[in-house]
């Protein structure tokens, strides 16, 4: 079936309350440690969604939350955001999915929990009562919080629709489950650990995370993205691949940043930007987001992109 009149990103996955702790001196184990406790809302699907909202595009969100203060807290927010949260599922027996990450004095991650078992409710049937979605997709964004059968259903749907497939694998821990669908993505965005494990290759550098990269080509994914935190990002396609090294700025909390920047990656290229310059919208979403107290910048925009855009 031919996609037609493309109106909307639909996106599958995660949605979390964050809570965050960052510490203002260097953390003893075992000892109270001062530092400064906040709360934001994320999972990396909601992430990717709420930033191609404030950027402008139309965005359905397919995820679950729990009949709690939480959930109903995830729904305003996002919804705030400009995303269509009208299609979540809200259950009354399960908790809204929630994320502890501990951040050191500089900002870095040491340590995260993640409370994701409401995910499991974003079943196969899920994704097929909401089938008529994929045929007016412009592109469907999947994390891999989502169970391997959904996976499946989602990979089998757009292909139906003839729709492109992004992936972000969310985590080392879950990103085998992308490892038999890498023939049907787009669009693959892990870092070096994740590509690591898609590739079953050692990434010690640049030059090894672009082999990654075309290697992920070869497996038949359209575009391959490595981000590689403060040395910027890798790409490859059939016909070129290319290095964007990062902006240098002052980090506040490195949550997100990765979400954001798949998020500036797609809108680049449905926007049919060069991929060059899709990739540089990437790094500058990227780089307000590390710059940025929320999960989310609340005012990101595609006019602060272009401000700090590597040139």
């Amino acid at each position: 079936m031919v996609n037609r009149n493309p109106q909307h990103i639909l996106i599958f996955g995660a949605a979390t309350v964050d809570i965050k702790g960052r510490a203002a001196s260097r953390l003893v184990p075992g000892s109270s440690t001062p530092g400064q406790i906040s709360l934001s809302y994320g999972g990396v699907a909601r992430n990717i969604a709420e930033n191609l909202a404030r950027l402008g595009e139309p965005t359905i969100l397919l995820s679950a939350v729990g009949r709690d203060p939480f959930g109903a807290q995830i729904l305003e927010h996002t919804a705030q955001g400009g995303v269509d949260v009208s299609r979540v599922l809200i259950s009354p027996n399960h908790h809204s999915a929630t994320f502890l990450r501990i951040l050191d004095e500089k900002g870095a991650p040491l340590l995260s929990l993640d409370e994701m078992g409401i995910i499991q409710l974003l079943t196969p049937d899920y994704v097929a009562k909401h089938r008529e979605l994929f045929d007016k997709a412009k592109m469907v964004v999947i994390d891999a919080n989502l169970p391997p059968p959904t996976i499946r259903a989602i990979v089998f749907a757009a292909r139906r629709a003839n729709v492109p497939l992004c992936a972000d694998p969310a985590s080392v821990a879950l990103a085998p489950k992308l490892r038999r669908y890498l023939a049907n993505f787009a669009i693959v965005r892990p870092n070096v650990h994740e590509a690591e494990v898609l590739t079953g290759m050692s990434i010690g550098g640049r030059g090894e995370a672009m082999q990654a990269a075309q290697y992920l080509v070869s497996r038949g994914v359209g575009i391959a993205i490595i981000t590689l935190a403060e040395e910027g990002l890798c790409y490859a396609t059939s016909t070129e691949s290319g290095y964007i090294p990062a902006i240098k700025c002052e980090v506040i909390d490195y949550t997100g940043a990765g979400d954001a920047l798949t998020a500036a990656v797609v809108y680049g290229l449905l926007n049919e930007m060069p991929i060059d310059e899709a990739m540089r919208l990437g790094v500058s979403a990227a780089t307000l987001t590390l710059k940025c107290h929320d999960t989310v910048c609340p005012d990101l925009s595609l006019e602060r992109l272009y401000d700090q855009l590597v040139i």
